[in-house]
């Protein structure tokens, strides 16, 4: 691991050229006839444009119909995607990729600088109104907060085309993580022509036009995905799944049942299933870190927020109250740890704050909830009446119903609203709602890809959480030499305010069909790509 991650570095800030990875059989393996793969989709695909796209779920889509300058391997290292290698100007501010000059548009066009330039200023484009636009800003790209503000035209961002195959990007101070950024959805390539040509209904099957290893073949929102080999990807020589199928279900044990028919590939295993799974199909069940983090967020905002939450005594009285060891150990049982912050444990390079609670029995800050609940003004004898919405999930189903009891000791009555998906996020983006469940996944292995979320400037503060010392720190977290410290005090604001109550960090639960390979288990973030897949026979 360690070697490995040297040898990319080097290369990477010395403009060497990277060993491409694909779907290369393992010696000793055998190819099965049947290379078609089907997996489960807890939710609709919102949205099959990457500028737009802010699931999860719909990246992994996305990673098959497009490529960005990079991809990752099987351990989360950097690989060459569109981009071969980039040099690095010695003030440490100027990213020159050099492209691939055999990268092609799923429709012949090949693929160039300029796909990059209309992407990235399309991402920043008020016009586009993208929550993702924030990222851009993130990447600290010369003149993207001015340019999302409206302030200066969108050919004022810092890239450049030099020619077909160079791609300049300015930025606006040292940003050593910036070359893990560019495997996120939101920087990959679109095509003008199409985009133009076509307006919203680009991204239909049919129509739409992608640089990835698949094309889109059907799409039935809420229902299923079909993607096949784009015989025009650079590498289509290396691609041996032939169909790729993602069909939407709902319900998880449904899913899990027609897993165990052979119905699919690959499934989460549902709340509390995973040691009898584990027991019955050792070479099936699997648990492994993820960088994500499940919270409960809370409504800040001015005009629509509760004003019981406004009261930090609330929040925090909430927080304590949830007992997550329960919840792990009990309702989970899948690994997970239980969390009393943001970023996930695993992340490199982040330095655990020492938050207080965490240290606390159950019974100690139970005792301390209801303290602070009445102080507040709430109790028991005077209860808060309160709303959490969840998105459609036995697992969040009875995680909420497990808080819903531990704050009615405290006093609050909590009434339980489920719902899809779509709705459910809009309603967080337009503050409609008291509390929600929500989880944040990293874009990328960085404190800062969690502590940005909280700052006044993201795309994704749906809660409203505002604080000017927060602002400043991860401020200049970015231009800072060693930026962990202030990551560090960041969570410490964050404990001190509870914007949000963090109640488990994830672990990638599944069942894998035994013979699929090259399914990335060992990257921290998750990110897989069907291109480097296979099925071996038995």
């Amino acid at each position: 691991m360690i070697i490995n991650k040297l040898l990319l570095t080097t290369a990477l800030s010395l403009g060497l050229a990277l060993p491409t990875l694909a779907a290369n059989v393992a010696p000793g393996d055998t190819l099965a006839e049947n290379q078609d793969y089907t997996y489960w989709l807890l939710d609709a695909i919102k949205s099959m444009d990457p500028q737009i796209n802010t699931d999860v779920e719909g990246s992994g889509v996305l990673r098959s119909l497009f490529e960005g300058l990079y991809n990752e391997d099987q351990n989360g290292a950097l690989v060459p995607g569109v981009a071969l290698s980039h040099d690095l100007s010695e003030d440490k501010t100027v990213y020159t990729f050099h492209l691939r000059d055999n990268a092609k548009w799923s429709n012949g066009d090949p693929v160039t600088a300029q796909d990059f330039v209309y992407a990235w200023k399309r991402l920043a484009d008020p016009a586009t109104a993208s929550e993702y636009a924030w990222y851009i800003e993130l990447m600290q790209v010369k003149n993207a907060a001015a340019v999302i503000a409206g302030e200066v035209p969108v050919d004022d961002l810092g890239v450049k085309a030099v020619d077909d195959h160079t791609f300049e990007v300015t930025i606006d101070a040292p940003l050593p993580y910036f070359p893990k950024m560019l495997t996120h959805a939101s920087t990959f390539p679109v095509n003008r022509k199409v985009i133009e040509a076509n307006g919203d209904k680009w991204t239909e099957a049919g129509t739409l036009v992608g640089n990835g290893a698949y094309i889109l073949k059907e799409h039935v929102l809420g229902e299923k995905v079909v993607m096949e080999p784009n015989p025009n990807y650079w590498d289509s020589e290396h691609t041996v799944i032939q169909t790729i199928t993602a069909l939407t279900i709902n319900d998880q044990n449904a899913a899990l049942t027609r897993y165990l028919a052979g119905e699919l590939d690959r499934v989460e295993i549902p709340a509390g299933q995973y040691p009898r799974l584990k027991a019955e199909y050792p070479d099936q069940a699997v648990s492994v870190p993820q960088s994500c983090s499940y919270i409960y967020m809370f409504n800040l905002d001015e005009a629509k927020g509760p004003e019981a939450l406004k009261d930090v005594r609330v929040r925090k009285a909430l927080s304590y109250a949830i007992d997550r060891d329960i919840i792990v150990d009990k309702i989970l049982q899948g690994g997970q740890w239980p969390s009393y912050n943001w970023t996930h444990h695993s992340t490199e390079g982040f330095k655990m704050p020492d938050i207080d609670y965490s240290h606390w029995t159950q019974a100690e800050r139970d005792a301390k909830a209801l303290e602070l609940m009445k102080e507040a003004g709430y109790g028991p004898d005077h209860p808060l009446d309160l709303t959490l919405n969840y998105n459609t999930s036995e697992s969040h189903k009875k995680i909420a119903i497990a808080v819903q009891q531990f704050w009615k000791k405290i006093g609050v009555n909590l009434t339980l609203n489920n719902m899809e998906w779509k709705v459910h996020t809009d309603k967080m983006q337009n503050q409609d709602f008291d509390i929600a469940r929500y989880a944040w996944c990293g874009d990328y292995n960085e404190a800062s890809t969690y502590l940005d979320f909280f700052t006044s400037y993201s795309g994704h503060n749906n809660g409203k959480f505002f604080s000017p010392d927060y602002d400043k720190l991860m401020k200049d977290s970015k231009t800072a030499e060693d930026p962990n410290p202030m990551y560090t005090a960041a969570e410490e604001i964050l404990a001190d305010q509870m914007p949000m109550a963090p109640i488990y960090q994830y672990t990638k639960v599944e069942m894998i069909k035994p013979d699929m390979r090259g399914m990335s288990l060992n990257n921290l973030m998750q990110n897989w790509y069907v291109k480097d897949m296979y099925r071996v026979a038995n």
